[in-house]
């Protein structure tokens, strides 16, 4: 399912621990690590996609977890030119997601990267709360960044906790690949 401007509808989700700390799974046969995402189908809300990807990727069900927030609308990345497949129609650019904030309600033991048939990942571990943003690829930085910003305040309030934000770095870096759009 592509939208008419070339985007894939799909659903993000951040797992948190009490503790402030952040699901992230390395990608199974390759290097990259991400968070729980997949795409949404055409008679799915978002939060039924939510809740259809978490069990597929990481093996939990809705009793594992709590809905904290969502982002408000889509936020979109475009796909590297060389991930483009130009010879499917429609042509898909990237991704425009809907990404939800979850609290991690089971145990350790709960989550099972094998509990698809095509297993997503092939290890997990728990990271400090702005890791992903400046570990992701490069071109799912932005996202990743505002949609850990977004739920920045309900996990300090969530976990009483206060959050230090993303290296200045970071955001020069997403700056310039902003630019270069």
């Amino acid at each position: 399912m592509i939208d008419p401007d070339g985007y894939r509808p799909n659903v993000g989700i951040v797992l948190l621990r009490d503790d402030g700390r952040l699901f992230w799974a390395r990608r199974i046969n390759r290097d990259g690590w991400q968070f729980p995402q997949g795409g949404m189908r055409s008679d799915e809300t978002p939060l039924e996609a939510m809740y259809r990807e978490l069990q597929e990727e990481t093996g939990l069900f809705p009793e594992h977890v709590e809905v904290l927030a969502a982002t408000p609308g889509w936020l979109r990345y475009r796909l590297p030119r060389r991930y483009l497949r130009r010879n499917e129609r429609p042509v898909c650019i990237g991704q425009k997601q809907v990404w939800f904030l979850l609290r991690f309600l089971g145990e350790e033991r709960h989550l099972r990267l094998d509990a698809n048939e095509k297993p997503e990942f092939d290890i997990w571990r728990w990271v400090d709360f702005w890791y992903p943003a400046q570990n992701v690829v490069t071109f799912k930085r932005q996202v990743y960044e505002r949609a850990l910003r977004q739920f920045a305040p309900t996990v300090e309030s969530a976990c009483h906790l206060r959050l230090e934000g993303p290296s200045v770095g970071l955001c020069a870096t997403l700056t310039v690949l902003a630019e270069a759009g």
